[in-house]
């Protein structure tokens, strides 16, 4: 794949923009108060990195890694917890960070396994895209930057079989 065969959805800007805006509610929401921000690897690392970022209040960062992608552009159906340690987040607030809400079952998955586990002050899902029209599940992120069509995305943190993470836009093949 060649980047020339890309087109762009959203660019750089439009990104940082909405990142801002998501940024100011979780403020007003939070409040000051110490939040655990849960960063999903590897797509979400870029979206995570520049949103805490605009973040104003005690935080700190925790890092898992699940993966529900056979490599290319297809979802397996199943959620792979390839590392999920996480601290005590008991009378914690937790934000999730993920880059995209496509099935939801990575999604369910996490939030099912927070709260088994956990007796949070409150769980917050956040994610870059919102895929709706692919959903299988009945989660819907709290917050989201912004709702996307059924189409293979890459950039930004977002990857073909490893490459294209490093884009600072969000891009569609017209053909995988």
């Amino acid at each position: 794949m060649n980047t020339k065969d890309l087109k762009i959805l959203y660019t750089e800007e439009q990104i940082q923009a909405k990142i801002k805006e998501l940024a100011d509610e979780m403020n007003k929401f939070y409040n000051g108060e110490e939040v655990v921000a849960i960063c999903v690897l590897k797509g979400a690392v870029i979206f995570a990195t520049d949103l805490v970022r605009n973040l104003n209040m005690p935080l700190k960062m925790e890092f898992i890694r699940l993966s529900s992608y056979n490599g290319g552009t297809t979802t397996s159906g199943k959620v792979n917890a390839v590392d999920i340690s996480l601290p005590d987040l008991n009378d914690k607030n937790v934000l999730i960070i993920e880059d995209i809400v496509d099935t939801g079952l990575t999604a369910k998955f996490l939030l099912d396994f927070i709260h088994c586990n956990f007796h949070t002050k409150s769980t917050k899902f956040c994610s870059l895209l919102d895929k709706k029209i692919t959903r299988k599940t009945d989660v819907e992120p709290d917050y989201y930057c912004f709702e996307v069509d059924d189409k293979f995305l890459i950039g930004y943190g977002l990857d073909y079989d490893g490459y294209y993470r490093n884009l600072p836009y969000i891009a569609y093949m017209e053909k995988v």
